[in-house]
């Protein structure tokens, strides 16, 4: 019986290296959460359906259960665990305490990844299919709730607490602007 390939690979996690031999069938979820004990991305569907293992790979929002740790390294990957600034939360992550957007909580890693993405997309005048006019000269939409719900789509709540959500996403698009725990979108 054939051995599976691996590698040793090193994954750019949160501003900090690691080191670890992986099968190359290994999900960066299943990496991060078994191999790194960073636990924070949770496995919900392990399809890519629900969202709650959205991780940041270069800025950009990625469904950790589909991607490969072995076609991950040389990126950066901020996970739940990196979001904060040291000990000062995001402005997402207080936005979702402040109005309460979670319920059970297993969502809400994913959740916050993806509106910390979100934020940065829509900055950057990244049409969604919610968006009126998509033309480049018009520049970013307003970020309407239709617009944040579109765009947060991809993240599904069990519980349904949507409208807190919207609401959180809201109100950290109008946080102060600070450089972000993920860094330049599409940089």
């Amino acid at each position: 019986m054939a051995t599976a390939p691996s590698s040793t690979i090193t994954l750019d996690i949160n501003g900090e290296k690691h080191t670890l031999p992986v099968d190359h069938r290994t999900t960066l979820l299943d990496a991060l959460r078994e191999r790194l004990g960073l636990t924070g991305s949770k496995k919900g569907c392990d399809q890519g359906q629900c969202g709650a293992c959205t991780v940041l790979v270069d800025g950009r929002r990625t469904v950790s259960c589909l991607q490969l740790a072995v076609a991950a390294e040389g990126r950066t990957i901020t996970t739940i665990e990196g979001v904060a600034d040291g000990g000062r939360l995001h402005p997402v992550q207080q936005a979702f305490l402040d109005l309460d957007g979670y319920q059970c909580g297993y969502c809400t890693p994913g959740q916050i990844c993806s509106a910390v993405a979100v934020i940065e997309e829509h900055a950057a005048g990244w049409p969604s299919a919610a968006t009126d006019d998509v033309r480049p000269e018009a520049g970013a939409p307003e970020l309407t709730p239709d617009e944040i719900r579109e765009r947060m789509s991809g993240n599904l709540c069990r519980c349904g607490a949507y409208v807190s959500i919207v609401q959180a996403v809201a109100q950290a698009a109008q946080a102060p602007a600070r450089a972000t725990a993920a860094g330049e979108v599409g940089a």
